[in-house]
């Protein structure tokens, strides 16, 4: 059986890259994806805006979580092939569908939610609001397959630095290790956590991890142990991710980094927008983490650096299907698979708008009017009528809703139709028709006719007033006919002034590399929103060169990107200013 978890970063992002542009339906992409738990991050969409063919794929189990207020953000997804015997939303405990679920469906009883006590030491002031609020943007899947609980997650991040949101992470980051520790130590279960946790687990998952390193150290005054307490210390998602796992004290394994102690470059997200994926320069923040219990099962765990689709990468894991024990053998798969269990009541399959339970708009006006029929096939009904035919269908039924009271009769006249005046009743109304010198102008009256010019008076009264004449003709003719290649000096100047002005900006070349630079446009809200600037071509790295000011020299490596930077308009003065 196989796991997989991946942020996707909108659900309509995949079907821009290959090979999923060549995939016409959802479930054709996750058949493609080659897993039978599939987790999702990350959605970007809303329920209202989710098609019957994402939301309920013929051959999978599908569940959803959105947020409540922000549309187009966040959200979580799981499609899976086994059905899980119970299901729920959030990690609270507060969120709920209607109607509720009862007691037998719920995953936990009610001290097993954090919503009955206090979620931690540091959090006894904390009320239900706060926890819904923590549950409200749609962050969470809870799903009980029996052998094991699995909990499909998209962490809070602190990107922004804003004060308020580092707080909501690391408040959620604290009711996801509650949830978790009430499920192992009150419910005794196995627990399997999937899903994008804005952290990183070690400095071997940070693609700058020996510069920081290195950077701490000096600033601790050359000790490695201290400066690796200050790697942990800078950010407060790393420290409670650290002390979350196994080397921390606490109960959750690492299992990727587990399979692969050493690896390098194990990266899972990358900066698309300084197309940092190239040179794998990235962090590990994607993870599939399990209870110790569920070792034994384990088959393999790996990343798929090769799957495109997203700025970050799946996360997948293998368990047997069969694992022998002093008991005889033990089987995951019938466990999960039996019929006996019913999909639980959160799946989409039993939305309103895809079940066939919601009903169209017109149903709660009552029963339609029934149809008139139509003229065709309807006798006059009065020796009124004059129309040996009926009259187009289109005017009758204009004319039987403007007035009831009148009906057959109604019906049965002819409707008086405009018709265009032949060619001799125009002409003969137009003799009748007198003409008002003061009345209605001619639209070409409004428009004159440009003066042609005054011909020059020629008259001949003598050889002396032909030969001006010849004389006059040779000029004009030479004056029309002058050469271009006598224009002064100047006009050729500023004609070439013209020329570089107006011509594309040849890129300048970087200073470290003497390579042609790139030219990119700002995008960020400010004075310098829309302005082009050239920077280095080549891709970021570890140690790229950031400027003095964040990269010491000695950190520098020259095989990626410099901080060579010039505005486009500097680039185009210089070179207006070489061409005169």
């Amino acid at each position: 059986m196989r796991i997989l978890t991946w942020n996707i970063n909108g659900i309509r992002t995949i079907p821009q890259y290959h090979p999923w542009n060549t995939l016409k339906t959802q479930e054709a992409i996750l058949d493609h994806l080659d897993a039978d738990i599939i987790c999702f991050q990350e959605m970007k969409t809303s329920r209202q805006n989710l098609s019957k063919d994402i939301a309920t794929p013929e051959s999978y189990a599908a569940f959803f979580s959105f947020p409540a207020k922000k549309t187009g953000y966040s959200g979580v997804a799981t499609y899976t092939r086994i059905i899980p015997c119970k299901a729920e939303e959030g990690l609270t405990g507060l969120l709920d569908i209607k109607p509720p679920l009862t007691r037998e469906e719920r995953i936990s009883p009610p001290a097993s939610y954090p919503c009955h006590s206090p979620v931690g030491a540091e959090s006894d002031d904390e009320s239900e609001l706060d926890l819904k609020d923590l549950d409200s943007e749609g962050r969470a899947l809870v799903l009980d397959f029996g052998m094991f609980v699995l909990i499909n997650v998209y962490c809070p991040n602190d990107g922004t630095e804003a004060e308020d949101r580092i707080k909501y992470k690391m408040d959620f980051h604290r009711l996801l290790s509650e949830r978790v520790k009430r499920l192992i130590e009150l419910e005794k279960r196995e627990v399997v956590v999937v899903g994008d946790l804005n952290a990183c687990a070690s400095l071997i998952d940070h693609c700058e991890g020996e510069i920081i390193l290195k950077k701490l150290t000096l600033k601790g005054g050359g000790d490695a142990a201290v400066a690796e307490e200050a790697f942990w210390a800078e950010k407060e998602g790393r420290h409670w991710l650290r002390e979350w796992l196994v080397e921390g004290g606490g109960p959750m394994v690492d299992v990727v980094r587990q399979q692969w102690p050493d690896r390098k470059g194990m990266f899972t997200c990358w900066n698309t927008k300084i197309s940092a994926r190239a040179s794998n320069y990235g962090t590990r923040i994607d993870y599939i983490l399990i209870t110790a219990g569920l070792l034994p099962w384990v088959k393999a765990a790996d990343i798929q650096p090769q799957v495109k689709g997203s700025d970050h990468c799946p996360v997948m894991l293998d368990l047997y299907d069969e694992l022998p024990g002093t008991e005889g053998p033990r089987m995951l798969q019938p466990s999960l698979t039996s019929n006996a269990i019913k999909v639980p009541r959160l799946s989409s399959k039993y939305w309103d708008e895809f079940s066939g339970k919601q009903r169209s708009l017109d149903t709660f006006f009552g029963q339609k009017a029934p149809v008139r029929k139509s003229a065709a096939n309807t006798q006059p009904s009065s020796p009124l009528s004059l129309s040996p035919s009926p009259p187009p269908s289109s005017q009758l039924s204009s004319q039987a809703s403007s007035s009831k009271s009148i009906g057959k009769l109604q019906l049965s006249q002819p409707v008086p139709v405009k018709r265009k005046l032949t060619q001799s009743q125009a002409s003969s109304s137009s003799k009748k028709a007198k003409p008002d010198p003061e009345g209605q102008r001619k639209l070409s009256s409004f428009f004159t006719k440009p003066k042609e010019p005054a011909k020059p008076i020629i008259v001949q009264d003598s050889d002396d007033d032909n030969a001006e004449d010849e004389d006059y003709r040779l000029a004009v003719k030479l004056s029309l006919s002058a050469d271009t290649k006598t224009a002064s000096p100047s006009s050729s100047k500023s004609r070439n002034a013209w020329k570089a002005l107006l011509a594309p900006i040849q890129p300048p070349r970087c200073l470290v590399h003497n390579e042609p630079t790139r030219e990119l446009t700002v995008t960020k809200p400010g004075a310098n929103k829309g302005k082009n600037f050239f920077i280095c071509s080549r891709p970021v790295g570890p140690g790229y060169d950031k400027g003095r000011v964040e990269r010491d020299r000695e950190d520098v490596d020259p095989r990626y990107k410099c901080n060579f930077f010039k505005w486009s308009s500097e680039v185009k003065r210089e070179a207006l200013r070489k061409e005169t």
